[in-house]
């Protein structure tokens, strides 16, 4: 299934946009006009311009993936029916936007759609491996294995997103908590000590004007600070969105020390991890490819798998692409070279995914072993300054005193 950008008009007569998982435009469009929907366009995205981070925005995280996946499982193993189960599954779920979801697929699949069509229909909710797998899984009789095998990645993905956010959060905490103390000492403190050095005509040490005017800034162009700040997040973000720009920052993460390393192991686990996956349910390795693609947040990472995806497509082994592309480690290609030598891919994509999960957690360690004393060592230096620029107009006061 491939996913498509649709505009449409409402029964109330008003022009929305949104985004579809579904075998063709014609299906989609169909889909739409069966919800009374106006469909306007139809268009099937790119993979490298849509949104595809599940957990940032629409309200669903890979935690509440793994647990609707592991509660549909144990509803289906009871012999249960897919629309009971979604039923019981509507009324257990306490976060909004998935009961809504359910809600809606238990609508369409009374219908007469299938399960994974019906999940389609919330791209925003159920990402396209789960979408895919369940298709496979109708396919083949087997959707109570399905969700539990969806349900363990989910977790594992999980995981992995976890440790990333702690090595990522933990430092911007600290650097927050800096600058806050920094601030409060340099539009509060010295300001008063300024005032104090003032009222008795002290001469100012060429390291105490200097943060003098610093808090001068800081207390009367506050404003101009912000802006600046605004304009940064704000062109940082426009980058991004830029296909170009967003090339050049992608590429510019890769090589940031010890953030690169994080960033090129995360992505081998979820490499090796969602193929895994993925073919192990009989989904082919090239569209296994274009859906894992969509997982990746760093954009050249997932050009890389789009330009594997249409090499193995000319009959190209996916272990050269990899290869060339100078992005994943060599553990990652040998290992999947010997799987298609050995024909037990599935297995080596484990072993490999095991292995870089474990690099992960390690990786996260090291990054906030280094950095939380970098931030110290810098903060400790910063304030050290400030505090030596006070106490040095006060040790000449006392010292001229001592010698009157």
């Amino acid at each position: 299934m491939a996913s498509f950008s649709y505009v449409i008009i409402d029964p109330m007569g008003k022009e929305k946009h949104g985004s579809m998982v579904g075998d063709s435009a014609d299906k989609v469009t169909s889909a739409l006009k069966a919800d009374g929907m106006i469909p306007l366009s139809v268009k099937e995205q790119s993979l490298l311009t849509k949104d595809l981070n599940f957990d940032i925005g629409n309200g669903v995280k890979a935690r509440d993936l793994s647990i609707f996946c592991r509660q549909f499982a144990s509803i289906l193993s009871a012999g249960v029916t897919i629309i009971s189960a979604l039923q019981m599954l509507g009324d257990q779920t306490e976060k909004k936007r998935m009961k809504n979801a359910i809600r809606e697929i238990q609508a369409s699949v009374e219908k007469g759609e299938t399960l994974a069509q019906s999940m389609g229909l919330q791209p925003k909710v159920f990402p396209p491996i789960l979408v895919n797998m369940v298709e496979a899984g109708e396919a083949t009789g087997s959707l109570e294995v399905t969700f539990e095998r969806m349900a363990l990645h989910f977790e594992k993905d999980s995981k992995l997103k976890g440790l990333i956010k702690q090595a990522m959060i933990y430092p911007m905490v600290i650097c927050i908590v800096a600058v806050g103390a920094i601030s409060i000492m340099m539009t509060v403190v010295v300001p008063n000590f300024i005032a104090m050095f003032d009222s008795i005509g002290t001469k100012l040490p060429a390291i105490t004007q200097f943060v003098v005017n610093i808090s001068n800034f800081m207390v009367s162009k506050w404003w101009l600070l912000l802006l600046i700040i605004a304009i940064v997040v704000g062109g940082f973000i426009a980058l991004r969105k830029n296909p170009a720009s967003a090339e050049v920052l992608g590429r510019i993460a890769l090589k940031v020390p010890l953030f690169g390393s994080l960033i090129i192991k995360s992505s081998s686990a979820r490499l090796t991890r969602t193929l895994s996956t993925m073919i192990t349910a009989g989904i082919p390795l090239i569209e296994a490819l274009q859906i894992t693609a969509r997982t990746m947040d760093n954009i050249i990472v997932k050009k890389c798998l789009i330009n594997a995806s249409e090499e193995v497509a000319r009959g190209v082994p996916l272990s050269k692409p990899l290869e060339y592309s100078g992005i994943f480690p060599p553990m990652v290609y040998h290992m999947i070279n010997i799987g298609e030598e050995t024909g037990n891919m599935e297995s080596m994509l484990d072993r490999v995914a095991d292995y870089y999960d474990e690099e992960v957690e390690a990786a996260t360690k090291a990054l906030t072993t280094v950095l939380e004393p970098l931030i110290i060592v810098i903060l400790a230096l910063v304030v050290g300054t400030i505090i030596m620029a006070i106490m040095s107009p006060m040790m000449s006061l006392y010292s001229s005193i001592e010698k009157a």
